[in-house]
């Protein structure tokens, strides 16, 4: 009987530990979608809402994805949901994040002699700080409510 309760405790520490590392690909994952959408500089508010993720393929550029004329910096189009892609996610997918606005790699990359804001390519280069910082908070949360 001892053999199948040490078996039973075994299964729940592995399913449990499955729980959590999905946990933290999820918020890490959460984190560096942020992270992108802090570092896209604002204009009219367009590019950072084009902002949108994938579980299939990289988001499409769509060339007549333009503000519209008369654009101002409160004038923000819908933006698809990444936070529901990123809670519909497995550990294990691959989350592919990216905007659909036409100019979106000019911005990134720079064109004409204006700089780049590698807001994708700095924030992706810093996954390892934020599956860090995830583990961090489910450590936090985890010892919270342990002390309940």
């Amino acid at each position: 009987m001892a053999d199948s309760s040490f078996s039973g405790a075994v299964d729940a520490w592995v399913l449990e530990t499955k729980a959590r590392q999905e946990a933290i690909f999820k918020t890490a994952a959460q984190y560096v979608a942020e992270d992108v959408i802090d570092r896209v500089p604002v204009d009219t508010g367009f590019l950072r809402a084009s902002f949108t993720a994938s579980l299939v393929e990289p988001p499409q550029i769509r060339p007549d994805a333009t503000p519209p004329k008369d654009a101002g910096k409160g004038s923000i189009p819908p933006a698809e949901n990444y936070s529901l892609v990123i809670a519909n996610s497995k550990l294990g997918d691959t989350i592919h994040f990216g905007f659909v606005a036409a100019y979106a790699l000019y911005v990134e990359y720079g064109t004409r002699g204006r700089k780049g804001a590698l807001m994708v390519g700095l924030s992706v280069q810093r996954w390892p700080q934020h599956v860090a910082k995830a583990v961090r908070a489910a450590k936090a949360a985890v010892a919270s409510r342990s002390k309940k």
